[in-house]
């Protein structure tokens, strides 16, 4: 705000105008309405399956239009890279070490429920929905929440005799909270989809909508350059015979094969984009878009049969890196269409909406909040995390490790002895050559044991 006095006024005067007109200020901006919070969470989605992310193929135009009006972040990963761990971090900011979600069936505890984002949110009047994939074990949270659309377990694309798919009727519910809502209350929704996950069973893993058969028909879709024998004779035995290994034979073993699944794996997320594109038009129909914060995301990554894998769990980049797009309405113009290269972490969403609200971080949450990021800043930032993979499975060695900017230490721990790996992503991005057993990296080898130690016991 701009005084200009067209005479003179006596200085006490100017001053307390002055003075007031601060005081004016500072209470609007105390007044200001609470932001709302928009949070998509897809499955299985790999950070580079976005337009935004330079992928030649996928169709994303709503999703690209967030990333070029808010900030894309463009190496964010997740601590855990299986659903329900990776779930329970995002709700409470929280390593799986803390939360304790390390398989199936498992619910989160009374305490740690009551200081999740949305829990949190709730107690200060925000009107909070879910809709979709819960993840987690123990019975829904229903009376939790003001809107409540979710399901338990993995949930089918398609239902025997309903031509409808899933994310058709996640979309529907999400507007249906949506409709709901008003400016005389803020809300958080939560959309957790199941696409881009495979259908387990023996049905055809990547069912897509109907409606987009013939998108990317004849389209040619590249091949990763570790996708083939080679980089997979490169992998330890443990990993050949895992699921993932088996799993690669029904989606990815021929060429065919392979260009069918990536594509309806593409028509999934191609799907989901058209949600989030409904959702914006919702929000601008009830003129609440321009204090809505918008977050997209995914739980964890997926291989595409590079390595001769498929799946997720293990440490390649394909699987623990994550697409991330936060767009605030409310950003200066100069703040908008950023690239954020820092290492960003599915516990740092919880903290980043709380901090968007304007409320208090719980103590209990590991995670940072990434406002400060989207706002152009640049605060000292973590340079490594930890990784960890704790599910017990018999064809799913578990897994721990530090990634740093520029490393990537790797143990598998259910083997004896512990395997190791160490890899020089600067060097070697596509993680073919294990520098473990080589003298001249023996101290880069010590030192990330070493950090390893200091993170987990941090993440306690």
């Amino acid at each position: 705000m701009a005084f200009k006095f067209g005479r003179r006024f006596p200085v006490g005067f100017a001053l307390s105008f002055v003075i007031a007109a601060f005081v004016t200020l500072a209470a609007s901006a105390h007044d200001a309405p609470r932001p709302n919070v928009l949070l998509f969470v897809t499955d299985d989605q790999r950070w580079d399956a976005l337009g935004c992310m330079n992928n030649p193929v996928i169709q994303t135009p709503n999703v690209d239009r967030l990333a070029a009006d808010g900030a894309l972040f463009t190496n964010a990963f997740c601590t855990t890279s299986i659903c329900m761990t990776s779930r329970a971090s995002f709700i409470t900011g929280q390593y799986e070490r803390r939360h304790g979600i390390d398989s199936f069936g498992v619910p989160l505890d009374s305490t740690a429920f009551e200081n999740t984002f949305p829990q949190v949110m709730r107690g200060a009047g925000y009107r909070i929905g879910f809709v979709g994939k819960w993840g987690l074990g123990g019975t829904l949270p229903k009376k939790d929440y003001d809107f409540w659309a979710g399901f338990e377990g993995q949930g089918k694309f398609y239902e025997e005799g309903d031509p409808v798919h899933l994310t058709r009727k996640l979309g529907d519910a999400a507007l249906k909270f949506l409709d709901g809502c008003s400016a005389e209350q803020p809300f958080c929704l939560q959309v957790s989809f199941k696409a881009a996950h495979v259908q387990d069973g023996k049905s055809w893993p990547f069912p897509a909508d109907t409606k987009y058969d013939q998108l990317y028909a004849g389209v040619p879709v590249p091949r990763a350059a570790t996708a083939n024998n080679t980089a997979f004779d490169a992998l330890p035995s443990f990993l050949k015979s895992s699921i993932a290994k088996e799993r690669w034979y029904v989606r990815f073993a021929t060429p065919e094969l392979f260009e069918q699944s990536v594509r309806d794996y593409y028509r999934l997320i191609t799907g989901v984009d058209h949600i989030v594109g409904e959702a914006i038009d919702k929000l601008r129909a009830k003129g609440l878009g321009h204090n809505t914060v918008i977050i997209f995301t995914s739980d964890n990554g997926f291989y595409l049969g590079e390595h001769g894998l498929a799946g997720k769990w293990f440490m390649h980049e394909e699987s623990i890196r994550l697409p991330l797009v936060i767009y605030d309405p409310r950003a200066a113009s100069e703040r908008r269409g950023v690239k954020v290269d820092k290492l960003v972490l599915n516990i740092d969403v919880a903290p980043t909406i709380l901090r968007f609200a304007g409320l208090d971080v719980p103590q209990s949450m590991q995670g940072r909040s990434l406002v400060e990021l989207c706002q152009g800043e640049n605060p000292p930032w973590r340079t490594d995390f930890l990784y960890e993979h704790r599910f017990k499975h018999p064809k799913i060695p578990t897994t721990e490790g530090v990634r740093t900017t520029r490393w990537k230490y790797i143990r598998y721990t259910s083997v004896e002895p512990i395997r190791e790996e160490l890899f020089d992503l600067h060097n070697d991005p596509l993680e073919q050559r294990d520098l473990a057993g080589s003298r001249r990296h023996i101290g880069v080898l010590q030192r990330l044991r070493k950090r390893w130690v200091e993170l987990a016991h941090k993440a306690e």
